[in-house]
């Protein structure tokens, strides 16, 4: 890993979406690795300003990635790589906006990656989703080649058409990219709401003395994947030569059942109200999901290093830290 840190020394870096969860992490390990500029790209459509590391290598620009004008501002730095992270975010939000989801996910990702082509950079890593590019009809545990187009919401559809793009670039102008497929991922830095994912809702209602609620009987799986270990992927896709081209899943490649870790979230909390069940929402359909990481371990080096538990247990802390911004942050 110390090699692959190495190439970031010096580096101009643009993360897009860097005020969010997975970008806050990979902007704070950046910095640390002594990248000459890390350069976000940031909408606060779905993240805070609060959230945002600060150091003096980090450069924040607040601006939409359909902006032309935003877009030539933070490409004029002449980034070396780029990491597409900004997305119209969650399944039932693209159910309920398809329009704004097509839009930032679809003509969003179109856009950097005409300027990226235009700017000659070393490498295009693009977040795609492992929950959303494998339906009913792929087999688990869910290996690269085996997507589907039986899909249950716009996100997972724009998502796969962000991958769509990406091989197209790749194909035609020869644009070295990396699709990294995403499974469940959770850390500190995701801040709760209506959209937002389980486990930081979870531990926002536990903190509050709410019962969970859980849709299905608690059985249903999740390949849960901690934040620092999907940095650890992200930094080795900039780097490895071998990925250029490639889908690659980023998940633990460990099942864990929606009532155990709702379990865990009451106990780390101490909530006594419990858990309820309430109905599955239409598109949530897949009972169980697990990623394959051979492929990973394989091209990467990619190994997950943080235990489910120890994982909820850093979200926790970071709550209790950054408690008084989350609470005046939170949409419901």
């Amino acid at each position: 890993m110390k090699e692959i840190e190495k190439k970031y020394e010096e580096k101009r870096i643009l993360v897009t979406g860097g005020a969010g969860c997975i970008g806050s992490n990979l902007i704070k390990k950046l910095s640390e690795l002594g990248a000459k500029e890390v350069i976000i790209l940031d909408n606060l459509s779905s993240s805070y300003i609060w959230n945002i590391p600060q150091a003096n290598n980090i450069i924040f620009v607040e601006g939409d990635i359909l902006d032309d004008e935003m877009l030539k501002r933070v490409f004029k730095r002449k980034p070396e790589y780029v990491f597409h992270l900004a997305a119209h975010f969650a399944n039932q939000n693209s159910v309920d906006n398809p329009e704004t989801d097509l839009m930032v996910n679809g003509m969003g990702i179109l856009k950097v990656l005409e300027y990226a082509q235009i700017s000659g950079i070393e490498r295009f890593i693009f977040s795609s989703s492992g929950c959303g590019v494998y339906g009913l009809d792929s087999k688990m545990p869910f290996e690269e080649n085996d997507i589907s187009i039986k899909l249950h919401s716009p996100y997972q559809v724009t998502k796969l058409l962000g991958e769509l793009f990406t091989n197209y670039f790749n194909n035609l102008y020869n644009l070295p990219i990396v699709n990294a497929r995403f499974f469940n991922v959770f850390g500190p830095g995701e801040v709760p709401g209506k959209y937002r994912n389980v486990i930081p809702n979870f531990i926002y209602w536990a903190m509050q003395g709410k019962s969970l609620p859980i849709t299905g009987n608690g059985s249903e799986t999740r390949d849960w994947t901690y934040v620092g270990d999907i940095v650890d992927g992200l930094l080795a896709m900039g780097v490895k030569k071998e990925a250029i081209g490639e889908a690659i899943n980023l998940g633990s490649g460990k099942e864990t059942k929606v009532i155990d870790m709702a379990n865990i979230v009451n106990d780390l909390t101490g909530n006594k109200n419990g858990i309820r069940y309430i109905e599955a929402r239409n598109w949530d359909v897949k009972k169980r999901l697990l990623s394959s990481i051979d492929k990973a371990k394989r091209i990467l080096d990619y190994e997950p290093k943080t235990s489910f538990k120890s994982g909820v247990e850093e979200v926790y802390k970071w709550f209790v830290d950054n408690w008084e911004n989350i609470e005046k942050s939170a949409e419901f």
